[in-house]
């Protein structure tokens, strides 16, 4: 899925651009133009849109540059407390 349309699946299950624009406290314009494809869905704002949508759009989907498994490893890569 590419970003913009990975966006604009996040506004239509936010309830719409200006929904999500109020949540994430951004401007409608700023949604849109991550909608259209005209900018990129900066990596913090993948993250929020990625709790919000409870998982159901991908940080990866919204932000595909941004290299998520070196700051994110593997469940099974992750210590756990003695």
């Amino acid at each position: 899925m590419k970003s913009a349309e990975a966006a604009k699946k996040a506004s239509r299950l936010l309830g719409s651009q200006a929904e999500m624009a109020r949540l994430l406290r951004v401007t409608a314009p700023t949604v849109n133009q991550w909608c259209s494809g005209e900018r990129s869905v900066p990596a913090k704002r993948a993250l929020q849109i990625e709790a919000l949508t409870e998982g159901q759009i991908k940080k990866a989907d919204l932000c595909p540059s941004f290299p998520w498994g070196q700051i994110n490893p593997a469940p099974s890569q992750t210590l756990t407390a003695a």
